[in-house]
């Protein structure tokens, strides 16, 4: 809900007298704000109440008499004004018997009467016996709009200082203002004068890195750094032009136009050949915070906490949207959901029950990138339609996938891949996937240092004469795997890798060649 759908929700239910309303939020000033301009608008005053300072009426006005949290809910009882009263950081005090029972007593004469308690709080904590007696209200982090505003106002204080560079192109706003989503108004106005101060201008990094903090406290979720671009995954050509095409589709542009928001991707195939590359790679090319969820972590050994986990973890990724979260390995984390209930009392069916209902029903623009290795082990339920925007199955590498492998991890140890017989060093690694050629490389190199040589091409073409894929160690699994994905899932390059029989040959001509 927008903020200011908030704020008319909020006036409605003041002037309906609504007895006592519970604002869930972080941001007291915007909060705070919200509420002087409603009782402006009512002809009504307003007191804010804290434990240090007591009743507050005016910042010259303050009753420390009133500190204590019981005497306060006195003075709303006795007080004679039309008033809102706020009372900030209520929930440490909401669970005490006497307190409750205090509140309750409240409710009665509240509703007679022209004011309004109101409970603002950054976290909801409610006893159950004041469930019936209070709303609860969710105040919204700036909108696109509200950032927008925020922004502007801080452009045009700064626009006559010689030394700050304020001026963007409409994309690059587009792109400055998804970057700050998720923020509270109080950390963006924080963060884009940081950007001003360390690069004399609003940058994308520096906006993204306050959101690192926020999911490094969740203790849940691992933030990644842009690291690997789209043009350090080998191959995967069709994978890539669709990725491509989605990189403005969390813009308003993309609203306008009728556009909704990716939901996610499923990324199936071979171990080694990319899925996870592919995964970080997503992250850079659409600029967006990359968010692993370690389900390991999820599973926690207190009764209940898992479900809670779940939950943070996805109040945390809605909370930083636009964002990508991404779930390496998936069937390791919810692949006994059927025998969930005999084997852990069905914690780990109600935890991924949790995760669906969201990935169905999510609004927030979190896109979800999911990687397996075994298919067969995933729910159904996980794989039909609505889940994920599609479902891609990634392959061994072709030949010429293969040559652009050895390109890339050739150019990342600072050699000319024009030196090299790409040509040649594709034909011996047949089968092989994109790590374990790398695998390859890294040997050949520790070779050559021994050696006090160069990296050739022969060296490297030993080195994989001396490796076994697991392609021909799991043949059957990826001959499965492969005639699964034929029909259910998209192919992710236009090339198409070699049939395992052929691999087979080939490598068995390479090892002879090797030997003789």
């Amino acid at each position: 809900m927008a903020s200011s759908d908030v704020d008319i929700e909020l006036e409605t239910l003041i002037r309906a007298r609504y007895p006592i309303i519970y604002i869930v939020s972080w941001e007291e000033k915007r909060v705070e704000d919200a509420l002087r301009e409603i009782a402006q608008t009512r002809g009504k005053k307003i007191y804010f109440w804290t434990i240090t300072q007591g009743m507050v009426v005016n910042p010259n006005h303050r009753d420390s008499a009133t500190r204590d949290p019981l005497v306060a809910l006195d003075f709303v009882m006795d007080s004679r004004d039309q008033a809102l009263f706020v009372l900030k950081d209520y929930h440490a005090f909401i669970s005490d018997v006497t307190v409750t029972r205090r509140l309750r007593d409240l409710t009665t004469s509240l509703k007679i009467s022209h004011k309004t308690l109101i409970i603002l709080a950054p976290v909801l904590k409610l006893p159950s016996e004041l469930e019936k007696e209070v709303t609860v209200v969710d105040y919204g982090l700036p909108d696109r709009d509200d950032l927008d505003q925020l922004l502007e106002g801080i452009i045009q204080a700064v626009k006559d200082d010689p030394r700050i560079d304020v001026n963007m192109k409409p994309e690059e706003r587009e792109q400055i203002l998804k970057s700050a989503q998720g923020l509270t108004a109080n950390e963006a106005e924080n963060v884009f004068a940081k950007s001003l101060v360390n690069k004399h201008k609003f940058d994308v990094d520096v906006i993204l890195g306050e959101k690192e903090q926020i999911i490094r406290k969740s203790g849940i979720l691992e933030y990644y750094p842009f690291s690997e671009e789209i043009g350090d995954v080998g191959g995967l050509d069709l994978l890539k032009d669709w990725m491509e095409k989605r990189t403005v589709a969390f813009t308003e542009k993309a609203r306008d136009f009728g556009l909704p928001s990716p939901r996610g991707v499923l990324l199936l195939g071979v171990q080694g050949c990319g899925k996870s590359l592919s995964a970080k790679a997503i992250g850079s090319l659409w600029r967006l915070p990359l968010l692993r969820l370690d389900v390991g972590r999820i599973f926690a050994g207190i009764v209940g906490s898992s479900e809670e986990n779940m939950r943070k973890a996805i109040r945390v990724a809605e909370s930083v949207a636009p964002c990508i979260l991404w779930l390496d390995e998936l069937e390791k984390g919810f692949s006994g959901t059927q025998s969930s209930g005999m084997s852990d009392g069905g914690t780990t069916s109600r935890v991924f029950g949790t995760f669906l209902t969201w990935m169905q029903d999510k609004k927030a623009a979190a896109f979800v990138v999911a990687t397996s290795n075994d298919v067969t082990s995933l729910p159904p339920e996980l794989l039909r339609k609505g889940r994920f925007d599609e479902i891609f199955f990634i392959d061994l590498p072709s030949q010429r996938e293969r040559e652009q492998i050895f390109n890339i991890h050739l150019r990342k140890r600072k050699r000319d891949p024009a030196n090299f017989d790409l040509v040649k060093l594709a034909e011996a690694t047949p089968g092989f996937s994109g790590a374990e050629i790398e695998a390859v490389v890294v040997e050949a190199l520790y070779d050559a240092f021994d050696e006090t040589k160069d990296l050739t091409t022969e060296s490297i073409v030993k080195a994989a004469q001396n490796s076994v894929p697991l392609s021909m160690t799991m043949r059957e699994k990826i001959e499965d795997l492969r005639e699964w994905a034929r029909t259910r899932a998209r192919i992710s390059s236009s090339d198409t890798a070699e049939d395992m029989g052929v691999i087979s040959e080939q490598l068995m001509v390479a090892k002879a060649e090797g030997l003789s």
